[in-house]
């Protein structure tokens, strides 16, 4: 079944396109199927869960405003859940799909309708699954037009294509993270990154499926790329053609014209390529940023930026020069150019008196094992992950349904702590502290309306990298961010207040940190983690819980008369 194709109810019905001539405020629906769908990559097939028979899966498309239905079928073997990437979801958790937080898997042989609620995104995000690794294969763009009857704060492009960065594995992704789990062990590497849907040139029997994206010379074209990859950040570059960076995140930013981008999982971006060069075949690559000594999959995925016309292809295909897998420098480079447009129509509203600070280790880490039975390491423990040394165990029950049904006993406790349990030097020498933390389901309560300031603060433990962290229900502002140890002194005289990048995911610096500010405005439950699949499934998570204000449209939406149960699946 293929996904509704832009039906949008108002009354009347009415077909939704590029042109900006519906009402504003449309409803749109969408059928979504998962199930199991073979493919062939690298010389071999396998089935996958999909949507739609599709992967990437399909899009949806919106005005900014708009209210989207989606009825999701499992037709697959286990129980699933859709989130929605960045999209704020005001007052309704209940869609937002992270499991065992704001809901129980889909099981296997069941629907369930979600509904996503747009109010201030525009430009592009994703929706993706949220259990286990699922979305290694479950996943696909979200793009927000403009509210009708406006544009872009930029000329219009001649064109946009989406680009959807992913992994792909030979073997069954949901296995490799249970054996992973089950062992303790560090889960194996993928095999190869794709370019929407194919690895490229460079992996074996790939080129005849490598994907083509088609110019006309002179035109300038909207690219929306998008990192689903699993568990690594992304060098991004065009052969001898500029990238300038428009958008992030689903908000707009100041062009900034580079040669490559940097792109942790999680994060989207909007770029405008200019087809200004001889025309010709010339190579779109994505190689890893790991700036790490764990074990990552350093390959490089191609796709062809190929003009149209009559010319002879060249051989060699110019490659883009990107840097090297462990060059965090260059990733800081490209990083400290974004800042938000803050301009008449975009302005930034950045928290100035902070009423709640937070500070916050994210650490790897181990955890013991009966009988030193694991292999995470030498002595028989498994590999672990925390914030505040706290390693998020995930409860059988969804923690908005205990919330909201008063179960909390049971469930979860409210004593996350809001700085570390000891301090160190972070950043620095840590032979004589601990790897060990411990597992506990704490979340951080949050009044309604709050001003936030949340500091994350790399450390040195077992194996430092930078972390893509995020923050469901929110957009925040990057405010600051730097290598060592956070001085609460004087790095708050260097933050950025005018125009910080508006963002659900940010690149915490390998063995340093970075500064976040929102309102906390948005009643309901919301998960927050790393974006490295490992991380997150090794605990590197926590919920932050927003109470509700002094009103009903301050409040939680009531529950849908109908939300997965809660039983294993």
């Amino acid at each position: 079944m293929k996904a509704i194709p832009w039906f949008v109810f108002l009354g009347y019905i009415c077909l939704a396109s590029l042109h900006f001539g519906c009402a504003e405020g449309a409803t749109h629906y969408y059928d979504f199927v998962l199930k199991e769908t073979n493919f062939t990559k690298l010389c071999s097939t396998k089935s996958i869960l999909t949507v739609n028979d599709s992967f990437p899966g399909p899009e949806i498309r919106v005005h900014k405003g708009d209210t989207v239905f989606v009825n999701v079928h499992n037709q697959g073997n286990y129980g699933v859940t859709i989130h929605w990437h960045g999209v704020k979801q005001p007052r309704n958790p209940w869609s937002d799909g992270p499991e065992n937080v704001t809901q129980c898997p889909i099981p296997a042989g069941t629907n369930f309708t979600q509904e996503i609620n747009f109010s201030s995104e525009e430009g592009t995000l994703w929706w993706h699954a949220h259990s286990d690794w699922s979305r290694a294969t479950v996943h696909g763009a979200i793009i927000i037009y403009p509210k009708r009857g406006t544009t872009y704060p930029y000329p219009k492009p001649y064109a946009e294509k989406t680009i959807v960065l992913a992994s792909w594995y030979k073997a069954d992704v949901m296995e490799v993270i249970t054996d992973a789990l089950t062992t303790g062990a560090d889960p194996n590497i993928s095999d190869a990154y794709t370019i929407n849907g194919e690895p490229g040139d460079l992996y074996d029997c790939s080129n005849e499926t490598t994907y083509r994206l088609a110019v006309k010379y002179g035109k300038t074209y909207l690219l929306r790329i998008i990192n689903a990859i699993l568990n690594e950040e992304t060098f991004f570059g065009i052969a001898d053609h500029n990238l300038t960076v428009v958008g992030t995140d689903g908000a707009y930013v100041k062009p900034v014209t580079v040669d490559y981008i940097v792109i942790t999982p999680g994060q989207t971006m909007d770029v405008l390529v200019t087809a200004n060069n001889a025309p010709s075949y010339y190579y779109i690559a994505g190689s890893p940023f790991a700036d790490t000594v764990a074990p990552f999959d350093n390959t490089t995925t191609t796709a062809i930026f190929e003009y149209k016309g009559n010319y002879t292809p060249p051989s060699p295909i110019p490659f883009p020069v990107l840097p090297v897998y462990n060059d965090s420098d260059a990733a800081a480079t490209f990083t400290n150019k974004i800042r938000a447009l803050n301009s008449a129509k975009h302005p930034v509203n950045v928290p100035q008196n902070i009423t709640r600070q937070i500070y916050m280790t994210v650490s790897a880490n181990i955890l013991p094992c009966p009988n030193n039975s694991c292999l995470g390491t030498s002595n028989g423990d498994r590999l672990s992950a925390s914030l505040n040394n706290v390693s998020f165990d995930a409860p059988s029950m969804s923690i908005l349904q205990a919330y909201y049904w008063n179960l909390s006993k049971d469930v979860y406790t409210t004593d996350f702590p809001e700085k570390p349990p000891t301090y160190f030097d972070f950043s620095g020498n840590v032979d004589n502290i601990t790897l060990y933390t411990s597992l506990g389901t704490k979340v951080i309560m949050l009044d309604f309306n709050e001003t936030v300031e949340i500091v994350f603060q790399g450390t040195n433990l077992l194996a430092s990298e930078n972390h893509p962290m995020h923050l469901h229900g929110f957009s925040f502002y990057l405010v600051g961010k730097n290598k060592g140890n956070f001085d609460n002194a004087t790095d708050p005289l260097k933050y950025n207040l005018i125009d910080p990048p508006e963002v659900n995911t940010i690149g915490l610096p390998k063995s340093g940190w970075a500064a976040i500010r929102f309102y906390a405005d948005n009643p309901g439950v919301w998960f927050m983690h790393c974006h490295l699949e490992r991380h997150s499934s090794w605990g590197m998570d926590t919920v932050l819980i927003v109470k509700n204000g002094g009103t009903k449209a301050t409040s939680i939406r009531p529950p849908p008369a109908y939300m997965p149960p809660c039983s294993k699946s």
